[in-house]
């Protein structure tokens, strides 16, 4: 590795340093999820964030929005929402010359950081509406193709407790998010900490310690951190093996998994342990990376059976096994 590279990796993890401190500044614990969501961000992905309600999914966002200075827009997921609430629509507005023309009103996802709120409470057809959001960077809207602005950048979040009402995300859909992040309910002394800080007359501030130019160049750089190709193996091994049919595939991903990941989740692996790697103080990912990051990246793409689902085993339980299993070697 050059000096020069050597350099910008450094000032890389200064910046990241700051920006992970700055969100701290208002989110009280939840330091895995901080990173995970900031992971996302650098590596160029979308996150899906499952929490019951109440745990500052929202706020996270919105003070990553700010910290990060882009342009937040949130949208409330709702059973009446509809593709043009989300992409925009085309609306008769005067013309200035006594007549009426159609003019198209972009609607909220044309900003940098969009929070889909409880996404699963929406319809197919409207979930869908983000699809072609998320793997393309652009919408097709009153009959043109529009591109998003850039970097654009989709957290959704979703509450695992009520499913009454609610249409789970297709397989297609679920596997275009990088991550699926867990938000856990806070410590004792994280709740004092956070009764101390929002019931008090003085609220914490952020301010902006990067811009969209600053990010577009670190999530360049992270893409350019070298791999061992021994590391690449690994993560191919790992994926494989949730696989029923692999040869590496355990006893629990043998019999309570249907279908196992894609290489888009490889791809999102290596790309999360290249940023895990940074944030780490180092300049190259190591096995230890990888397996920090594997299940977010992959609990989402893992689709266990009938029997794994009626026994209640988890598909974290069963990357689980999996890691013990899969030499690095």
């Amino acid at each position: 590795m050059s000096q020069e590279h050597k350099a910008q990796i450094e000032a890389l993890q200064v910046d990241l340093s700051n920006l992970v401190e700055e969100v701290q500044r208002v989110i009280v614990g939840q330091d895995e999820v901080i990173r995970s969501v900031i992971t996302c961000l650098l590596a160029r992905g979308h996150g899906l964030l499952e929490g019951v309600p109440g745990l500052g999914k929202t706020l996270l966002i919105r003070t990553l929005a700010e910290a990060v200075s882009m342009d937040f827009a949130r949208i409330q997921f709702t059973p009446d929402l509809m593709p043009a609430d989300i992409v925009g629509t085309s609306v008769l507005m005067d013309d200035g010359t006594g007549g009426r023309s159609l003019q198209y009103q972009p609607g909220p996802v044309f900003a940098n950081i969009v929070l889909a709120d409880e996404i699963n409470r929406a319809t197919p057809k409207t979930q869908s509406a983000l699809l072609e959001a998320m793997a393309e960077g652009q919408v097709t809207a009153a009959g043109e193709t529009r591109p998003l602005p850039q970097p654009f950048f989709v957290l959704a979040t979703q509450n695992p407790l009520e499913q009454e009402g609610t249409y789970p995300l297709p397989e297609a859909q679920l596997d275009r998010f990088l991550f699926k992040i867990q938000v856990p309910f806070p410590t004792e002394d994280e709740l004092i900490h956070i009764l101390d800080r929002t019931t008090g007359s003085e609220a914490a501030s952020v301010r902006p310690v990067l811009d969209g130019k600053r990010l577009g160049e670190m999530q360049a750089l992270i893409r350019a951190i070298p791999v061992a190709p021994t590391l690449t193996r690994y993560v191919v091994r790992l994926l494989r093996a949730t696989h029923p049919e692999d040869a590496n595939a355990g006893e629990k991903v043998q019999r309570f998994v249907r279908a196992g990941g894609s290489p888009r989740g490889a791809q999102s692996v290596l790309l999360a342990a290249r940023v895990r790697a940074v944030l780490g103080g180092r300049s190259t990912p190591s096995t230890d990376d990888v397996r920090q990051v594997l299940l977010p990246a992959l609990r989402h793409r893992v689709i266990r059976n009938f029997e794994g689902e009626a026994e209640g085993v988890s598909v974290d339980d069963i990357l689980a096994e999996l890691v013990e299993r899969v030499s690095a070697d």
